[in-house]
């Protein structure tokens, strides 16, 4: 009979104590062997406003001490049935960021190789772009529910091709989407055109303003969203900064008017029997939250997120 690693438990080692890792998993080299691994892309200079997300995964795996294994709401227990480990950081490149797609892609080419799924703590949105070019080699153009306050899809920034506002236009124009089944959900604020909602749009996207949002149950728009998904393999890409600056201060590009902590757990949890072949969490930097809350959402987030994925039972 498998014996799956375990969170170290509370009663083994204080939880104030112990390995730094996330949910003190144990700690591996690589992703061989595992079903599903937390993995660390420590990068903030393709960030457009306060930097800091490099700092984001240490901080992210600190404020994880607290999850328990058994997800007490959904009923899943995800190491009761998958190998799962902290395979670390990327080493990426603190000074060039282009070259930083390649070094990330490699990464990744090297976990899906195991067959091994990727929760990534981010690190800055610009990390996702290269993830997707790793995942759609492996699963072809995948759908996409991304949850932010931005959609992401500037042409360029400051003259540059590369940083976290230019994601989703590099991952189109690299045939990374399935557009047809690519949601957007949060988005909000100011802009500079009508384009910054009308592009997405144009390509197929659906996206949900954050004021389609407020004061509702999200639990109806995710059963529509699922069905819109379902039949392909699936990427969720989850900037904190989709939530308001309330919930989590400790971001880089906050803005008013958010998703509140429970819709964020409903549009997770609404992915539940998805194909879901990847995941990050991204745009933590928890200097401007010297509380630990956005980095300790951050870790219950992508507890939910190991959650969801296709291989978890409930009990």
């Amino acid at each position: 009979m498998t014996r799956f690693n375990q969170p170290l438990g509370a009663n083994e080692m204080p939880r104030f104590g112990g390995p730094g890792t996330m949910m003190r998993l144990p700690a591996q080299e690589s992703a061989a062997g595992l079903d599903a691994c937390f993995v660390g892309v420590p990068l903030d200079i393709g960030t457009s406003n306060r930097p800091g997300t490099r700092f984001g995964p240490r901080s992210i795996r600190s404020e994880s001490c607290m999850l328990r294994p058994y997800n007490m709401a959904t009923r899943a227990a995800p190491f009761e049935c998958m190998m799962v480990a902290d395979i670390g950081d990327v080493a990426v490149n603190p000074y060039n960021l282009p070259a930083n797609v390649a070094i990330i892609e490699q990464a990744y080419d090297n976990i899906l190789e195991e067959g091994c799924v990727p929760l990534t703590l981010g690190g800055d949105h610009t990390i996702t772009w290269p993830i997707l070019r790793a995942i759609a080699r492996r699963h072809g153009p995948v759908g996409l529910i991304h949850v932010d306050a931005h959609a992401d899809i500037n042409d360029l920034m400051f003259g540059e091709k590369v940083a976290h506002g230019t994601t989703f236009r590099r991952a189109v124009e690299d045939g990374l989407l399935d557009t047809r089944r690519v949601v957007q959900i949060g988005i909000r604020g100011t802009g500079y055109t009508a384009e910054d909602l009308d592009w997405p749009v144009s390509q197929g996207f659906r996206v949900v303003q954050a004021e389609e949002c407020w004061y509702r149950s999200l639990g109806s728009l995710m059963q529509e969203i699922a069905g819109q998904l379902a039949g392909g393999p699936v990427y969720i890409s989850f900037d904190i900064d989709s939530l308001d600056p309330s919930c989590a201060p400790g971001t880089g590009t906050p803005e008013i008017g958010g998703l509140m902590l429970s819709q964020a757990l409903e549009v997770i949890r609404g992915c539940r029997g998805l194909d879901i072949v990847g995941a990050d969490l991204v745009e933590v930097a928890p200097t401007y939250d010297p509380s630990g809350n956005t980095s300790l959402i951050a870790a219950n987030l992508l507890f939910e997120m190991l959650c969801v994925l296709p291989k978890v039972q409930s009990s």
